[in-house]
């Protein structure tokens, strides 16, 4: 099988590519700077995005395409201007797929595309399935229900899209978890905003097979959830966190606080959205951590 992963050079992508290796697939991975990478026998870097690159040359007899390229929502201030450089990313990658896609003489099966949970926007009572098809009403719904409207446009020339909506996924030396630990290893540890908010969370081993699974179950299309079937309060999540570690969780940082040295992006940690991967469940998908103390254990 021949896949094709762009933004494949990152914390998600590196783990797809080492689970993809384990059945010998033929992967090519999409970059802005292939130089920087060393290629193999059955992976391949190739330009795009870059001024004279034509990746569509390389890429005839594809069959899936994922797509995982796009701007940090975490790593700054949501500025206007980052917000429209966050959007703008995730529509440019789009668009360019959608347009390698409709130059391949043979289309590929499928197009995995990435998304995200904060297209259901925030709740402290509300329980999400993919059978919610209204989008929230902050920054990150937006973002989502316009990225998700562009790769859906894959449907149109005859090819299976599957919507991944990312929760947060948790791996032991990248994404948000490194960050969330560190006050628990400097003994500062403790309750964050009202403790109240969801947190809808997955294994970064999960994210892999499952996407593995998305390549495998014909019947999955349109948005798939990508959360633990157990998600918890972030009450919960710390303290777990701090059994798992052995550090206490004593100090609180309100809400106000990280407000004001965060600014919009604090949504990300005082507010959250309890998700169910229904679609998952449904096809028989077998989570290696669906709870998350043995998710934490395994990673640390």
């Amino acid at each position: 099988m021949k896949i094709c992963i762009a933004g494949g050079t990152g914390f998600v992508g590196d783990a797809i590519i080492h689970e993809l290796q384990k059945s010998y697939c033929q992967i090519y991975v999409l970059t802005r700077s292939p130089e920087k990478y060393e290629s193999t026998k059955n992976l391949a870097y190739i330009k795009w995005m870059s001024e004279g690159s034509a990746p569509e040359k390389e890429l005839e007899g594809i069959d899936v395409f994922i797509n995982l390229a796009g701007e940090s929502i975490s790593s700054g201030r949501w500025s206007e201007e980052r917000k429209k450089k966050i959007i703008s990313s995730r529509l440019e990658t789009t668009q360019e797929i959608i347009r390698i896609i409709g130059s391949l003489t043979k289309k590929p099966a499928t197009f995995i595309n990435a998304s995200a949970i904060g297209f259901y926007g925030t709740s402290t009572d509300k329980l999400f399935t993919e059978s919610e098809y209204h989008p929230g009403n902050d920054f990150l719904a937006n973002t989502v229900y316009q990225w998700e409207k562009e790769a859906l446009k894959a449907e149109k020339i005859g090819v299976r899209t599957v919507l991944v909506r990312f929760g947060i996924i948790l791996g032991k030396e990248e994404g948000a978890l490194p960050r969330m630990v560190l006050p628990y290893r400097l003994f500062a540890g403790g309750r964050i905003g009202s403790g109240r908010q969801w947190m809808s969370w997955i294994h970064i081993d999960d994210v892999s097979r499952a996407i593995i699974h998305c390549i495998q179950t014909n019947e999955l299309s349109g948005p798939v959830n990508f959360t633990a079937p157990k998600p918890v309060q972030m009450e919960e999540f710390g303290r777990t966190i701090a059994q798992v570690l052995h550090k206490p969780h004593w100090i609180p940082v309100p809400g106000f606080v990280l407000k004001a040295v965060l600014g919009e992006i604090s949504i990300l940690i005082l507010e959250g959205q309890a998700v169910l991967p229904k679609k998952l469940m449904e096809t028989n998908y077998t989570f290696l951590w669906p709870h998350l103390k043995d998710a934490l254990d395994d990673l640390f």
